[in-house]
């Protein structure tokens, strides 16, 4: 990546197009599937379940997810040349499906059919949340993909994004969309993508102590750990019932 791009790039279409058409090798942003299958299996525990992975790029992640037993994983990607490419090269493999639109407007994307409302069992986001904020509008859009992500769950189902985000920034933006959760949080050492340890600092599947503002993670790891945050949002359609009656 040249060094003189601003990170607003992140946000924008032309971008990645840009970006994967000089560049083929797929690429993972933060983790692999290797390094976050047990927390995927933990929470999205049937093969049978429908994923959706938002922002897939080029990574090898939805290709580990098939290889590890799941059957129906979607991909979308705002980069229509990403998306051609990664449908060449997973034509032999009816498991994975990826399509090209933007994940703040599935439901309005021109050429691409509707995704229905609580039409998948768990959706995945690699950073994609983390590019939305770089970009102009960044509250309105991300609020947007959040509102987005809800209504395509089924009720019980699970965002799970990994970002670099703290819960003193993620948690309020959550409390800013009209959605409702029940947010676990879990972390990962950055360093387990490129370099495993044998004994990480933190136990992926175990969740990190969370109160509503955040404060309490700081206690549990620490002041500005090495870490990705993973946060299990759990969508909680009778919550959100109440909330529009009050």
């Amino acid at each position: 990546m040249a060094a003189e791009t601003s990170t607003q790039s992140y946000s924008e279409k032309w971008y990645w197009d840009d970006r994967y058409t000089n560049e083929s090798d797929p690429f993972d942003w933060y983790q692999n599937y290797p390094s976050l299958s047990p927390l995927i299996n933990l929470y999205v525990p049937h093969r049978t379940h429908r994923a959706l992975v938002i922002g897939c790029g080029n990574s090898a992640f939805s290709e580990g997810m098939v290889d590890d037993g799941y059957g129906d994983v979607v991909n979308i990607d705002i980069s229509s040349v990403v998306i051609d490419a990664m449908n060449k090269k997973y034509s032999d493999r009816p498991q994975l499906k990826c399509s090209s639109l933007s994940v703040t407007i599935i439901q309005f994307e021109e050429k691409v059919v509707a995704f229905q409302d609580a039409s998948f069992d768990a959706v995945i986001d690699k950073g994609t949340l983390d590019s939305i904020l770089c970009g102009s509008n960044s509250r309105q859009h991300s609020t947007q993909m959040l509102e987005e992500v809800w209504r395509v769950l089924k009720d019980k189902g699970v965002y799970i994004l990994i970002t670099y985000g703290a819960p003193n920034y993620r948690l309020r933006l959550f409390k800013e969309s009209s959605c409702s959760w029940t947010t676990k949080l879990h972390v990962i050492d950055k360093s387990l993508t490129a370099q495993p340890l044998e004994t990480p600092k933190w136990e992926l599947t175990k969740p990190i102590p969370l109160d509503d503002e955040g404060s309490s993670v700081e206690s549990a790891i620490g002041k500005s750990p090495d870490v990705h945050y993973i946060y299990v949002c759990i969508k909680d359609a009778a919550l959100k019932t109440e909330t529009d009656a009050a």
